[in-house]
């Protein structure tokens, strides 16, 4: 049988060994040509949703249109993205609504089979904070007198700041978890005013929720006129 004869099939299964390859029949250039092409998972945009469905850009590379992402917990529990849109081969968009609040591994799989999973539960569910003390007016006050401490709530929030606006000076302004606080006496109008101010709870995950205040500075009228 001539050399061009030997066939696939005519080879046994055990005939060919470590011993019998060639040290230069396999090359670098044959193993990459042969080597399978995993995706990769670079970012995720946001890493960090509510509850609601929710468009997260997925950056990697080797994605083939359209691929299946699912988002998998912690606990094991598997949900499908709603859907994927194809951007390139390093960008993806999937849409998720996952009820229940948690780490997810994301994890995406080619139509050939081949697929890639974050290293570590890189997608937070979480609820955002949510305002429990009604926006508005927090009432009116006499000026240069101790107000009432004015307590304002929300929910899952870790910390509070006034991001916009002022109150009057010198009111003191303490952050807390699950609400903030102003006390004091302002001393900073003479007459009657108003001042307005947003005050923004943040949550664990850096979700944020801001809230418009005004208070209202009242001052009894001087002096008068007595009659006998």
């Amino acid at each position: 049988m001539a050399h061009s004869d030997i066939i696939t099939r005519s080879i046994s299964d055990s005939a060919v060994t470590t011993a019998k390859i060639a040290d230069d029949a396999v090359t670098a250039d044959k193993l990459a040509a042969s080597a399978l092409s995993y995706p990769t998972i670079s970012s995720l945009t946001p890493s960090v949703i509510e509850n609601t469905s929710t468009a997260v850009v997925i950056a990697g590379t080797g994605f083939v249109s359209v691929p299946t992402v699912d988002a998998i917990n912690t606990s094991g529990a598997i949900v499908t993205a709603d859907s994927v849109t194809f951007t390139s081969a390093t960008s993806i968009t999937a849409t998720f609504t996952l009820p229940v609040d948690g780490t997810y591994f994301v994890r995406v799989e080619n139509n050939d089979g081949l697929a890639v999973r974050t290293a570590t539960a890189a997608l937070t569910v979480s609820d955002a904070p949510t305002w429990t003390t009604a926006s508005g007016s927090l009432g009116t006050f006499a000026g240069g007198s101790a107000i009432p401490t004015q307590t304002l709530y929300a929910t899952n929030a870790t910390s509070f700041a006034i991001t916009s606006g002022a109150i009057a000076t010198p009111l003191t302004f303490t952050t807390g978890v699950g609400s903030c606080t102003i006390t004091g006496t302002q001393t900073q109008h003479s007459a009657a005013a108003t001042d307005s101010f947003t005050v923004t709870a943040t949550d664990a995950e850096g979700q944020t929720a801001a809230r418009a205040f005004t208070m209202t500075w009242s001052f009894a009228g001087t002096g008068g006129m007595q009659f006998n």
